[in-house]
């Protein structure tokens, strides 16, 4: 088979031929293909008949049965597989056609079946290309990167429409594995970059077509080609048939959310819109065509209003996603090489001014685009990153930016949120409809589309807001969606702050709270209980006798205190000592006999109490002593005590000042002197136990006796004959028998 460490374009391979004999043939070639045939890819059934819905899972199954099968072939065999098979390509490009996108999966049926089945279908379709993007897998299979550059390119296996299809259906959630893909395709084959710059005029000509459908004419569109004699006979917004209307929103709806999903996943093609002035036709068509075609699907009979909020929530979400598309051109060919710095600051913030300027006359995208990224925030970024420029052309423009806003009678929701809310609601339920004037007079916040739940407000800051505001709210919404109980109506305009316009997206776009879709949309509203007027109820001083009767008799209750006193009677009985009988441990009765290390063995070698005529142990109970305050005859004693009291004073006065810890071993001799005063008085004597340091001659070993003695001598000698002169002189200067 093949070897190691070699590209699979130049591995040979050895097979049994026809005849029996063997040949060799390249690792790529038709002939190691196997016969295996992909269907292709048919889109859910919207009606959900039980015959439809059968037909799609078997197929579906069939879909991914191969492409488990072809994901689990060796790396020859896989591509061998996917050069060689065009019903693998036609499989993979059906589903990149009619594989249903992110607005089109509410319509879909709600069976889990046919649900988990489409899931399957769209990982096993996202992890085949993710292989086919791959030139490496590992150190043993891979493929030269410029032939496997030419080998995507030439067979079709990826272009520029593919790349768009892969971005709208799998980018979210999957955007850091399309653009590395995206970036491997384009870096070891460079020919996409010319496709791409040959596709933009194609994605600008959408404009154009869009524009002639409605009967308009954009004014960055080219010169080149003439207008038709027909042109102002062509059929307006209002005046084109209904399913061409539907036709022209959803085509409008899929080519922006497209656009918008490839440029974010791949910001490198940025720079190939940006040279063919994408975003001045951009501009000019949306101040153009949306205002018609917003008027178009509210001011149109629909026989169906299902229908009709559909198409207002693709022209919203399509609006969205022209706005976003305007600032992603701007971000990465302007505010991100500013933000880098660099050389050229100065040209790419000159740059950036420029299209602000040309934003100017648009008044209606510059309102949009303003709400959704505000430009004084990036005209402070420029000042702080560029402190010379020009501060008057700054305030045009942001004067400019507040003309556009009272052009089109809207406020900045951030300024008056509240108020433009409750007087949007009034003049839509005045005017009797309700798309075009709640979303002028409320802040703009219909064109958030399809992803207003990613601008709802945080809960804890609801606002206040009056009986009568209230009231229009409620008539703004009802207006719209008739069906709803006005008890739903309030739970939606408490969970969103009291916006009803993204109360009414969320509702039509079936993205409402969890806590909110578990309620019933018929629920009316709560009856308001009414208090009884003040007048109207008597009081007199006997009102409550019965609950002080009741406090009465709680306070007289003393069962409590019964059962606390079994408690305490367990601390009555205090044992001084225990008496362990011959046979018994102190473990019988509970008592740990174990070594203590915070055992003080000061006294243990004085053997206290041994030699008492009682024999009693000082073990026992302490006997009574008669405090010094009393002892009024014993003055000898009282004498005694002093001579140690001033001993010790003299002793601690002995300490030189200069010595932060006093050394160990001279307290401990002190320590012992004093026991030994102590014992003297009082007439005891320890046994005392010859020493006997000589011991036995040299040779013949000595005692454990002798060793003890000995070690005992050597550590005590110190408190005899010369060695404790300089401790006696201190103290004879203290008591001032030597002159300082």
């Amino acid at each position: 088979m093949a070897c190691a460490r070699v590209p699979l374009d130049e591995q040979q391979v050895t097979e049994p031929g026809p005849l029996g004999k063997e040949h060799t043939l390249p690792a790529l070639h038709p002939t190691r293909k196997e016969d295996r045939c992909f269907v292709p890819y048919k889109s859910p059934p919207e009606d959900g008949s039980p015959a439809e819905v059968e037909e799609f899972m078997e197929h579906a199954k069939f879909i991914v049965e191969d492409l488990e099968w072809l994901l689990t072939l060796p790396h020859d065999k896989f591509w061998c597989q996917v050069v060689f098979d065009d019903s693998l390509q036609r499989c993979l490009d059906s589903y990149l056609r009619q594989a249903p996108r992110g607005l089109d999966l509410a319509s879909l049926p709600s069976s889990p079946a046919v649900a988990d089945m489409q899931r399957s279908v769209h990982r096993a379709v996202f992890l085949t290309f993710l292989r086919m993007a791959t030139h490496k897998e590992s150190k043993e299979n891979f493929l030269t990167p410029a032939v496997f550059g030419e080998i995507i390119y030439e067979n079709f296996l990826f272009d520029i429409p593919k790349i768009l299809d892969l971005c709208v259906l799998f980018g979210k959630g999957n955007s850091q594995l399309l653009h590395k893909m995206l970036e491997n395709i384009f870096t070891q084959q460079p020919s996409y970059y010319s496709d791409l710059d040959e596709t933009v005029p194609t994605v600008l000509q959408v404009f154009d077509t869009i524009l002639g459908k409605c009967g308009l004419h954009s004014e960055g569109a080219t010169a080149m080609e003439p207008m038709k004699l027909n042109a102002h006979k062509q059929p307006t917004a209002m005046a084109m048939s209904q399913q061409d209307l539907v036709d022209l929103i959803l085509y409008l709806c899929d080519s922006t959310t497209t656009i918008h999903a490839f440029l974010d996943i791949f910001p490198a093609a940025c720079s190939s819109f940006h040279s063919h002035g994408f975003l001045s036709r951009l501009t000019s068509f949306y101040e153009t065509a949306v205002p018609d075609l917003e008027k178009a699907v509210r001011k149109r009979n629909f026989d169906d209003k299902g229908l009709q909020q559909d198409l207002w929530k693709r022209l919203s979400h399509s609006c969205r996603k022209m706005v976003e598309t305007a600032h992603l051109l701007l971000h990465h060919t302007c505010l991100q090489p500013i933000l880098e710095g660099g050389e050229n600051m100065q040209t790419f913030a000159e740059e950036l001014l420029q299209h602000f300027t040309s934003f100017l006359p648009e008044k209606r995208f510059l309102s949009d685009y303003d709400e959704q990224f505000p430009i004084a925030d990036d005209i402070s970024l420029l000042q702080q990153a560029l402190p010379l420029i020009d501060e008057t052309r700054m305030s045009y423009l942001l004067q400019g930016v507040e003309s556009a806003w009272d052009s089109v009678g809207r406020r900045r929701p951030h300024s008056q949120a509240r108020h433009q809310g409750a007087a949007g609601g009034a003049g839509a339920a005045s005017t009797g409809f309700k798309f075009q004037e709640a979303r002028e007079l409320e802040g703009g916040e219909g064109l958030r589309g399809a992803d207003a739940m990613l601008d709802v407000p945080g809960k804890g800051n609801h606002g206040v807001v009056s009986e009568g505001e209230l009231e229009s709210l409620l008539t703004c919404i009802r207006d719209l969606l008739p069906d709803l109980g006005e008890g739903f109506l309030l739970a939606c305009l408490h969970e969103y702050d009291y916006n009803s316009e993204l109360v009414i997206n969320n509702i039509l776009e079936d993205r409402l709270a969890p806590n909110l879709d578990k309620l019933d949309r018929a629920m009316p509203r709560p009856v308001k209980e009414v208090l009884p007027d003040v007048l109207d109820v008597r009081s007199n001083v006997f009102d409550d006798d019965e609950k002080g009767e009741s406090v009465r008799e709680m306070l007289n209750d003393k069962k409590h205190i019964a059962e606390q006193k079994s408690r305490y009677q367990a601390y009555e009985t205090v044992v001084d000592e225990v008496v362990i009988q011959p046979g018994e441990s102190a473990e019988t009765y509970g008592l740990d006999d174990d070594y203590d290390d915070e055992y003080d063995d000061t006294y243990d070698m004085g053997q206290v109490g041994a030699n008492d005529l009682d024999g009693d142990s000082l073990l026992n109970r302490r006997p009574f002593t008669i405090p010094q305050i009393l002892r009024k005859g014993n003055k000898p004693e009282l004498e005694e005590e002093g001579e140690d009291e001033e001993e010790e004073e003299t002793l601690q006065n002995n300490v030189n000042r200069d010595q932060f810890v006093q050394d160990p071993a001279l307290l401990r001799e002190r320590a012992e002197a004093r026991r030994a005063a102590m014992h003297q008085r009082k007439g005891f004597r320890p046994e005392q136990r010859p020493n006997n340091v000589v011991g036995q001659a040299k040779g013949q070993g000595q005692t454990q006796e002798t060793l003890i003695d000995r070690r005992k001598k050597e550590a005590n000698k110190s408190r005899g004959a010369n060695h404790n002169r300089r401790n006696m002189a201190d103290r004879k200067r203290n008591k001032g028998m030597i002159p300082s």
